[in-house]
């Protein structure tokens, strides 16, 4: 499959379902109605209970003061402490959830849309793919942040050995340790872009190879990575949607900045805006997952080369046969 046939494909197969626009869009708003219940009503509710004066935080010395003697404030304000951390730790975990479930429905929509060539969204289709691909993709998400912690303690050392070379290098001559320090630093930001994005191809793929070989979260990486390397089409056809998608995403948020210059009506319209803005981003992230699951599935189901069976050459009747046949037809 070529990249505009893919591209083409993708598009598609998020018009037949753009249901799922406006399931990404309410799953934002349950996120914000449940971040002022799980966070905000028991915060509040603790405020009154504890009898806390906001009044003591609104001057500037108050807080500088607050900040001389922590321990102090600490043990005054414990109970409210953990009763905040407990509260965004539990909104933390319910957001964690409700945004794989609702990409797990999503993902599944999409792969059976190009699997059976469906028409229409169905409901129904959602929260059973939801459901089934709830707790895989928990496992494949938490591996993936894993390689993502090792990837960042592991640029972290390079840049510090970086910092490390340029330092000495100034100490023997400034121009010397003014090079070095250009050429290493691109090359750092270089290797780390490359990273991100080979990590984050990985993901989209390994959606992908979770979707429609019903693997496991190692099983689902390691298909990708072979699948990237067997075809490394796949990964640059990433790269150009991963820079398409922010290019387009920063040419809008940038049409939204005179918005901030007209003091009322500008914060009125950009409410809209911005609600206008994340349907788009959200459009565009599905548009995203639909083009790689259609390159994967073409590439792994519908280009599969034929194989063909030779045919074995008849042997020929030997002299001998033709002999005895001879001799039983005189018998006879």
């Amino acid at each position: 499959m070529k990249y505009i046939e893919a591209i083409k494909s993708g598009f598609s197969t998020v018009n037949k379902n753009w249901q799922l626009v406006l399931i990404q869009i309410g799953m934002l708003f349950i996120s914000i109605i449940s971040f002022f219940v799980i966070v905000g009503i028991p915060f509040g509710i603790a405020f009154i209970i504890f009898g806390i004066d906001l009044t003591e935080f609104t001057d500037i010395t108050d807080i500088f003061r607050i900040l001389k003697s922590p321990s102090d404030t600490f043990s005054k304000y414990i109970i409210l402490i953990l009763l905040l951390t407990i509260s965004l730790i539990l909104y933390i975990l319910f957001a964690i959830m409700l945004g794989l479930y609702v990409l797990g429905g999503s993902i599944g929509v999409i792969g059976r849309t190009l699997q059976e060539n469906l028409t229409h969204f169905s409901f129904k289709d959602f929260t059973h793919e939801a459901k089934s691909l709830f707790l895989k993709l928990l496992g494949f998400t938490s591996v993936i942040g894993l390689i993502f912690i090792l990837t960042a303690f592991f640029l972290s050392i390079i840049g510090g050995s970086i910092a490390a070379i340029i330092s000495y290098a100034k100490e023997q001559e400034s121009t010397l340790g003014l090079f070095f320090g250009t050429f290493f630093s691109l090359i750092l930001v270089i290797l780390s872009i490359a990273m991100i994005i080979f990590i984050l191809a990985i993901t989209i793929y390994g959606f992908a190879v979770l979707y429609f070989k019903k693997t496991g979260a190692f099983k689902s990486i390691k298909e990708a990575v072979n699948f990237l390397l067997k075809y490394p089409n796949g990964f640059w056809l990433y790269t150009v949607l991963f820079l398409g998608y922010f290019i387009i995403l920063f040419l809008l948020g940038l049409l939204s900045y005179p918005f901030t210059l007209i003091p009322i009506i500008g914060t009125i319209i950009s409410f809209p805006y911005q609600f206008l803005y994340y349907a788009l981003q959200t459009y565009l992230s599905l548009v995203v997952i639909a083009i790689i699951l259609s390159y994967y599935y073409s590439k792994e189901f519908q280009e599969q080369p034929i194989e063909t069976t030779a045919e074995t050459p008849q042997e020929p009747i030997s002299d001998t046969t033709e002999k005895n046949e001879e001799i039983t037809t005189d018998t006879i």
